[in-house]
């Protein structure tokens, strides 16, 4: 039988899930992702994942996942920064979100699903300009690939486990 802790944990993945695929379906369509969905994305996973920390599971996992969101937070700022308008403000705040559950996995996952991100939405792009679909000034809305960068990684996860 399960622990509440691995219930708790399951079902933050499972909202993660969820208001995920309504944000890849929301962005794709508009090249915007809700502030609502991405709070209700970011609120839903830390309750849920501060309730399994506290109900057996780790207060570190919990930790490294909290300063993994500010790390990518950060990170995807400097970005929407340093990018004419490539990183929308949406991305940078689902960054923190995505962080958030990334790092409760640990590091590696992180660095798995952030570089998942960014690759699979390079090879889009790079399929629209190769059958010009799309040209250099074409917007691709990056949400969705940031999120299926994320499944990629925590699909590795578990299957580690």
């Amino acid at each position: 039988m399960p622990t509440i802790s691995t219930t708790l944990t399951v079902a933050a993945f499972a909202a993660f899930a969820a208001i995920g695929a309504a944000l890849a379906i929301v962005d794709i369509r508009t090249h915007r992702l809700p502030n609502r969905l991405v709070a209700l994305a970011g609120a839903s996973g830390l309750v849920l994942l501060i309730g399994a920390a506290v109900t057996g599971g780790s207060i570190h996992a919990l930790l490294r996942g909290v300063l993994a969101a500010l790390v990518l937070l950060i990170a995807y700022l400097a970005l929407r920064m340093l990018s004419a308008g490539g990183v929308g403000g949406g991305d940078v705040k689902l960054a923190a979100v995505i962080g958030l559950y990334l790092g409760w996995l640990g590091w590696g996952s992180v660095v798995v699903g952030t570089l998942a991100g960014f690759m699979l939405g390079g090879v889009f792009a790079a399929g629209m300009l190769l059958t010009r679909r799309a040209d250099r000034r074409t917007a691709v809305a990056f949400g969705p690939w940031m999120i299926a960068g994320a499944w990629v990684a925590i699909a590795l996860a578990v299957s580690r486990r």
